[in-house]
């Protein structure tokens, strides 16, 4: 499958995932992450714009909508996995833009848990891999997202690899940068040449309009 074919332009169609996942305890607590979504909502706004055909799987968000976009909503790692899976066949390109939640209770309570005088111990299970799990039977162009606290270029390119994508997003987590909260952020893109490029101090619109920019000009 060619993002570009020759000679003119194709309008890929592109599966977008979004915010963070929710994972239960009880019915009145659950574990996640502090993404916001909004940098999978700029990818998804820029493509729409563009003329593309988008799908947004979206985690709980305070974010309208993008006009335009059909939107999935869903809450666990679970169900991002199986509505990802559900729409893979129909896009040319995948962007895993969504903080998925590692690790999950192995069973949620059903009723809320009291507060006991004692420590709660919770027994968490690993999450499905959605990012591998596509890397292994890839079809489609497959971009990934990287949040690092350390070895940002290193940690990035093991996953690319390990994952089998052709685009990364990386990102640092640091004193100086909210990269969940901020709209001004740093990134650093590889494609699976090795080819690095770092883009500094960019509002997430702007970043997305680059990221989707690579993309229209790919060949897988």
């Amino acid at each position: 499958m060619k993002i570009r074919e020759k000679g003119k332009r194709k309008k890929p169609s592109i599966l977008i995932t979004a915010g963070p996942t929710r994972e239960k305890i009880d019915p009145i607590r659950f574990i996640s992450n502090y993404s916001t979504g909004a940098f999978g909502y700029a990818i998804a706004k820029d493509a729409k714009k563009r003329g593309w055909p988008v799908i947004l799987v979206s985690g709980p968000t305070n974010l309208p909508r993008p006009k335009g976009v059909r939107t999935i909503s869903v809450e666990s790692a679970q169900e991002m996995l199986r509505a990802v899976m559900r729409e893979l066949k129909k896009v040319d390109c995948v962007i895993m833009a969504a903080a998925v939640s590692d690790w999950r209770p192995v069973s949620a309570v059903k009723s809320k848990i009291k507060r006991g005088k004692g420590r709660l111990q919770l027994n968490l299970t690993a999450n499905p891999d959605i990012l591998l799990a596509l890397g292994r039977h890839k079809k489609q162009m497959l971009v990934g997202f990287a949040l690092e606290t350390e070895d940002l270029k290193q940690n990035a390119i093991e996953k690319l690899r390990k994952k089998n994508l052709d685009l990364i997003i990386a990102n640092q987590l640091s004193d100086g940068m909210n990269v969940f909260g901020d709209n001004i952020t740093d990134i650093l893109i590889i494609d699976r040449d090795g080819k690095a490029e770092r883009f500094r101090s960019k509002t997430k619109a702007s970043l997305a309009k680059i990221i989707l920019d690579k993309i229209s000009g790919f060949t897988i």
